[in-house]
Order: C-alpha cells, then sequence, then structure tokens
C-alpha cells in the first residue's frame, strides 16, 4: 500500500491549522505536510509533530506574497536576496521540525523580463539552495505545476523540469511529481513516472476536474497506485486535495483505491 501523507493547508481546514495534526493522526495518517509554516512558531510546530507522532515530509521554501498572489519568487532577477534570505529561513524551519525535504516553487514569470534571464536567475537560485540545503541534509525538490490554475508558472511540465535538473547539475535536487497538475498539463501519467523514477523524490495527488478526493474523475487511481507500487517508489505521497465533502468523509478513498 502507498505510504500517503496529510497536505494540511488543504486537508482538515475545518480546524485551526495547529489542531490539524491530531485530526491528522486520529484519521491514520503517519506524515504530514503543508504549504508554509512560517507564520507559526517552529517550536510550537514541532511538538505537535511529536505529540502525535508525525513526520513532517514536506514544506516549501518562502514564496513571495501568498495572499498577493505570489506563487514563489525563485524565477525574478530583481528577488534574489530575498529568497538566499528565504532558504536560510526554510533551513531553520526543517532542522527544528526534522523535515528532510523542501520544494521549491518557481513562481510566475514576471512581466516584461527577458526569458532567458528569468530562466538564469532560476537556475542560479537553484544551483545556491541546493548547495546549502545539501550542507544541512535537507532534499531540494522542484515542482511542475498547471498553468490553468496558475496562469504563467515558470515550470509546468516534466520534460522542462528534467532539463532543469540537468542543467543545474547538483545531485541535491529532486523531481516532485504532482499528478493533477501533470494530468492536467501532459497526460502519459505511468510512463512519466516510470521513465523519471530515480529522480522522484515526493509525489502529491488529486483527481481531476475539480482536484477532489482520488476516484472523483478521470484518473485511474486504483491501477496508478499499483502501478507506483510495482515500479519499486519507496516516497510518500502527498494527499493534496479539496475535499468534496469534508476530509473525514471523504477518506475512505484510502481503502477502495489503495487497501
Amino acid at each position: 500500500m502507498p505510504k500517503f501523507n496529510a497536505n494540511l493547508t488543504m486537508l482538515f481546514n475545518e480546524v485551526p491549522f495547529l489542531d490539524r495534526f491530531q485530526a491528522a493522526a486520529e484519521a491514520g495518517f503517519k506524515g504530514v505536510e503543508f504549504l508554509f509554516p512560517y507564520a507559526f512558531d517552529k517550536d510550537a510546530i514541532a511538538e505537535r509533530l511529536d505529540k502525535h507522532g508525525l513526520v513532517q515530509v514536506l514544506h516549501n521554501l518562502p514564496a513571495g506574497d501568498w495572499d498577493a498572489g505570489e506563487r514563489g519568487i525563485a524565477c525574478h532577477p530583481d528577488r534574489v536576496g530575498e529568497f538566499q534570505d528565504g532558504v536560510g529561513r526554510a533551513i531553520e524551519y526543517a532542522t527544528a521540525l526534522g523535515c528532510r525535504q523542501l520544494n521549491c516553487l518557481a513562481g510566475i514569470a514576471p512581466a516584461g523580463v527577458d526569458a532567458e534571464k528569468v530562466h538564469a536567475t532560476f537556475v542560479a537560485n537553484l544551483r545556491f539552495a541546493a548547495t546549502k540545503l545539501e550542507a544541512a541534509g535537507i532534499r531540494l525538490l522542484v515542482e511542475p505545476i498547471n498553468t490553468f490554475d496558475i496562469p504563467g508558472f515558470h515550470l509546468n511540465r516534466t520534460a522542462q523540469a528534467i532539463a532543469l535538473i540537468e542543467e543545474v547539475g547538483s545531485a541535491n535536487l529532486w523531481l516532485q511529481h504532482d499528478v493533477y497538475h501533470m494530468q492536467r498539463m501532459e497526460g502519459e501519467l505511468a510512463n512519466t513516472i516510470a521513465r523519471h523514477l530515480p529522480k522522484i523524490a515526493h509525489m502529491q495527488i488529486a483527481d481531476t476536474p475539480g482536484r477532489h478526493e482520488p476516484g472523483s474523475g478521470e484518473i485511474n487511481y486504483a491501477w496508478l497506485f499499483r502501478y507506483i507500487d510495482q515500479l519499486g517508489y519507496e516516497g510518500w505521497i502527498g494527499c493534496e486535495y479539496k475535499p468534496a465533502a469534508g476530509t473525514r468523509e471523504g477518506l475512505g478513498w484510502i481503502q477502495a483505491l489503495a487497501g
């Protein structure tokens, strides 16, 4: 059976954030992830993880002003100092939380900036972050995101991410494969996962349309989960979906599709 973890940004959001750790544990999850921890005291989060026996699987590097619509700053030439400061802050949190993976959101390409400069900035920032995280014993991940949900997002296909990883040239840069995003952008899920499995450090799931629970849409998750197991994937799979009718009410998909 795949090793699922709960994304606390999207699941159990009917309760305050720090109470979601208990809710996740009571629902049977052994690991959690979320977008950002930075609005909360890292010791308070660490205490919840320890109290409920949870692994902090993943969180993101700081990504600019999320509430204002920013979705990452790693490709912004005028935000390099801010990005580098964010790497240091992320390492502090990840170390306190025992988190061994951090995801870097590329961001929406800034308007009016030369595309080559945008790309070169992203490559340089990833090299910086990969080096700093490696020294701290933390993996750096990059994630392609579909441009239907986030128009203009700089990194949006698997092949693009793999080429980027090769260009950066760090052994500490990995792929986060989000099944939902890649179904929307390119399909061909099984062959793509198999081809790039050695570089996939983390997966995330949701169905489409709607980004609801697995089994609610067009993706044959029962088959895909078996296939991923057969490939020998040993990482976590993050449940990053919008519950259609409440998190607890919708968790039956785990036994139905992956049991």
